[in-house]
């Protein structure tokens, strides 16, 4: 395969890197932070395009369709990432959001040879999961040149599905082929061509804010707080009665005690103690607004 690489800034040389080797140790994590710093705002110019995003998700997720991720290397392992701590932050369903990386599980934690470069691949692993024109995809890639991603991307596309990119170089070929191409140009990395660097912080960021937001728009959280936290071990159960008792400001005492009523169930039991109601009204309440917080107390109050 023909592959140049020179018109990509993820692999342009750095000039402010180019003598890292002979730094200080504090020297060279100096240049490295000042490299860093930059990542936010190249993210910051991309607002509008990652609005877009968000906003798509949350209608796919109201018509009951998932949001996947696919990518390679680095950028399939921020997907997973991603991916993988919804559940438990948000206590939503492992399959709403999913990520897929080229190479299957054991590429999460080690290399798998030429898989980013399977195109066949791509569709096996979207066919695998079902994957359909009610889903949403978001190809990664820090080059935005990938061949597993775009022909993923093309594949879903085909289905009728919305699709969008996360790359970090102009005018990629994943960018052309998106719906929604959000590219964050971080410039050229500390180490050349190590988009594991700053490439891969602007992904993190972005999906980031692709996950959050929507689950934000979707009633998830109840001011800053995640209200549907999933209490799956003694620090999330600790959390849920420290979030009870910040949204009600009642007694830790309270708090305890309502979240056993409920089978710890967060919004239930906020929803109880601020309309002192029982278990089974604050449930149907919640169901009738959808599960929103706000909407269930406005609507009862107004």
């Amino acid at each position: 395969m023909d592959i140049n690489l020179a018109k990509l800034v993820t692999e342009s040389r750095n000039s402010d890197s180019e003598k890292i080797d002979t730094l200080s140790t504090i020297d060279m994590l100096k240049v490295i932070n000042d490299e860093d710093k930059k990542v936010a705002f190249a993210v910051e110019e991309c607002l509008p395009d990652i609005v877009k995003v968000v906003d798509a998700v949350v209608k796919t997720f109201q018509m009951k369709g998932r949001l996947i991720y696919i990518g390679a290397g680095t950028s399939g392992r921020l997907g997973v990432l991603d991916a993988s701590e919804c559940p438990p932050t948000y206590g939503s369903s492992p399959e709403l959001v999913r990520g897929l990386i080229a190479g299957g599980d054991k590429a999460i934690l080690s290399a798998v040879e030429n898989a980013e470069d399977d195109q066949e691949l791509a569709v096996i692993d979207l066919k695998t999961i079902l994957f359909n024109k009610n889903d949403l995809l978001v190809g990664i890639s820090a080059s935005g040149r990938t061949p597993y991603v775009l022909s993923a991307m093309k594949y879903a596309t085909s289905l009728g599905a919305i699709v969008a990119s996360v790359s970090c170089n102009p005018n990629s070929s994943m960018a052309t082929l998106a719906a929604i191409a959000i590219s964050p140009i971080v410039g050229a990395e500390v180490v050349t061509g190590s988009s594991r660097m700053k490439a891969g912080t602007a992904q993190k960021l972005v999906l980031n804010m692709i996950t959050s937001g929507a689950m934000i728009k979707m009633g998830k959280v109840f001011g800053n707080l995640m209200v549907d936290v999933d209490a799956t071990n003694a620090k999330l159960v600790q959390r849920q009665k420290n979030i009870v008792v910040q949204a009600t400001n009642c007694s830790l005492e309270l708090a305890e005690k309502t979240l056993e009523a409920c089978d710890l169930h967060c919004k239930t039991a906020i929803v109880m103690i601020l309309l002192d109601l029982d278990v089974l009204t604050a449930k149907q309440k919640l169901k009738d607004n959808h599960g929103f917080i706000r909407q269930t107390l406005e609507g009862y109050h107004g």
